[in-house]
C-alpha cells in the first residue's frame, strides 16, 4: 500500500499552490496528481456544505468519480476524497520515489486533520507556510472575487466575514472558514502535539519572498531529497486573475487594522509558539 510521507498542510493562500507544482517537478518527489483532495479533513464533506455551496459542488463529485476511475490520472486541482481506496489511487503510479506528497490547505484549519495523519502516517512530515492573515484573508477575497463568487468590497466582505464569525456553525460556506483560516496558534498546535518538532517544517510566506531558492532548497532537505534541483516557473490555476482594464483592489489600510484587532491575541500567543517575530503582521 502507497500512501504520501509528506503532506504540504496549508495555509491557504500562503504559496503552497506554487510549491506543490514545483515540487511535482523534482525527480525524486511523487506529488498526488489530485491537488487538495482533503481526505484526512473530515470537515471537507458534501454534507457539511451550506446549500449555497453544496448545489454548486455537486456536479463536481460526479466529475471526481470519473477521474478516479480512470487508468491514468492526469493533474486536477480540487476534489473531496472520502474512501481511503479512492485515496490509495492517487499515489497507485508512485514507485522508486523518495518523498512522495499531497497538499490540502485544509489541514492546517481542520481539527481533524492533524491526528488522522497522525493515527496512519505517524512519520509523515508537514510543511506549514504562514501568511499574514490580514494580507491572506485579503488574498482568499481577491480568489473569490476573480472567480466571481463575489462581487462586493472587501470592507463589505470584511463585515459580512465579522458578522458571520460571532455567529458560527459547523456548515462551510462562503464566510465559514473565510477568517478562521488565519486563526494559527491553536492549528499549529494541534500538528506540534501529534507529530515531533523534526517532522514539521514551519515557516512565513515572507520567507519565500525575501530568497525564494534558499527556501526552496531548505524544503528540499527537509524532504530529504536532492536539494540543488531547481524548478522551471509555473502558473498555478489558482492564483487570481483580474480583467483586462481593471486595477486589482488594495487592502485599505481601515480594512487591515480591523484585521489586525481579531487576530492580534492569536498573533502574540504564535510568536513565542513558533519562535518568530511577527511584528510586521501587527502593524
Amino acid at each position: 500500500m502507497t500512501l504520501p510521507n509528506f503532506f504540504i498542510a496549508g495555509a491557504p493562500k500562503a504559496g503552497t499552490d506554487l510549491l506543490y507544482y514545483q515540487l511535482d517537478q523534482h525527480p525524486q518527489i511523487y506529488m498526488s496528481p489530485l491537488k487538495e483532495p482533503n481526505y484526512f479533513a473530515e470537515e471537507v464533506r458534501l454534507h457539511n456544505f451550506h446549500p449555497s455551496l453544496r448545489a454548486l459542488a455537486e456536479p463536481g463529485m460526479a466529475s471526481l468519480r470519473k477521474y478516479l476511475d480512470a487508468e491514468v490520472l492526469h493533474k486536477k486541482f480540487g476534489g473531496i476524497i472520502t474512501e481511503l481506496s479512492d485515496y490509495k489511487r492517487l499515489f497507485a503510479e508512485a514507485h522508486s520515489e523518495v518523498a512522495i506528497g499531497e497538499g490540502s490547505v485544509c489541514y492546517l484549519w481542520s481539527q481533524t486533520a492533524a491526528s488522522s495523519i497522525a493515527e496512519i502516517i505517524p512519520k509523515a512530515r508537514i510543511i506549514l507556510v504562514l501568511m499574514d492573515p490580514a494580507e491572506r484573508a485579503f488574498h482568499q477575497y481577491l480568489k473569490s472575487l476573480s472567480d466571481g463568487t463575489v462581487s462586493h468590497s472587501f470592507s463589505e466582505h470584511l463585515e459580512l466575514g465579522l458578522k458571520d464569525r460571532s455567529e458560527p456553525d459547523s456548515q462551510l460556506r462562503l464566510f465559514n472558514p473565510f477568517l478562521a483560516f488565519g486563526e494559527y496558534t491553536e492549528q499549529v498546535k494541534r500538528f506540534l502535539k501529534c507529530f515531533p518538532s523534526v517532522q514539521l517544517s514551519v515557516s512565513l510566506f515572507e520567507d519565500t519572498q525575501a530568497d525564494y531558492d534558499s527556501w526552496f532548497a531548505g524544503i528540499l532537505s527537509f524532504l530529504e531529497v536532492d536539494s540543488n534541483f531547481r524548478p522551471s516557473y509555473v502558473r498555478v490555476p489558482s492564483k487570481p486573475n483580474v480583467p483586462a482594464g481593471s486595477s486589482e483592489p488594495l487592502l485599505l489600510p481601515k480594512d487591515r487594522a480591523r484585521l489586525v484587532e481579531y487576530y492580534r491575541n492569536d498573533i502574540q500567543e504564535l510568536q513565542g509558539l513558533i519562535g518568530r517575530d511577527l511584528a510586521s503582521w501587527l502593524s
